[in-house]
């Protein structure tokens, strides 16, 4: 008696397809490292820009919130900008990663 299923051919389908998929989601890694995201803070007064996975790569800060006599309000500003990127590219990452959910691993594998 023979298993369906079982056979070589199944198998290397079955592997091509991993690869197939293996070679999608290193395509879209990298396009995470291209994807530009802006955190902001105070109406746009404070900018971040970073990538989708979280790479900072530049801030940008208005004038007007640069009080020599109150540091910490600026520093509190920087922060809320960087926290609301990191939002934006999780919301990001989980659009366009999620559907290789926790295929991450195969890479070993393949």
């Amino acid at each position: 008696m023979a298993f369906k299923g079982m056979g070589g051919g199944n198998m290397q389908n079955l592997m091509k397809q991993a690869q197939k998929m293996q070679e999608q989601m290193q395509e879209t890694e990298k396009l995470m490292e291209e994807w530009e995201i802006v955190g902001t803070a105070a109406s746009e007064a404070v900018v971040v820009y970073m990538n989708a996975k979280k790479v900072i790569d530049g801030i940008e800060i208005d004038k007007s919130v640069v009080d020599p006599d109150d540091v910490e309000m600026l520093e509190d500003l920087i922060l809320a900008a960087i926290l609301d990127g990191y939002k934006k590219a999780d919301e990001v990452y989980k659009e366009k990663m999620g559907a290789y959910g926790n295929l991450g691993g195969l890479g070993g594998m393949l």
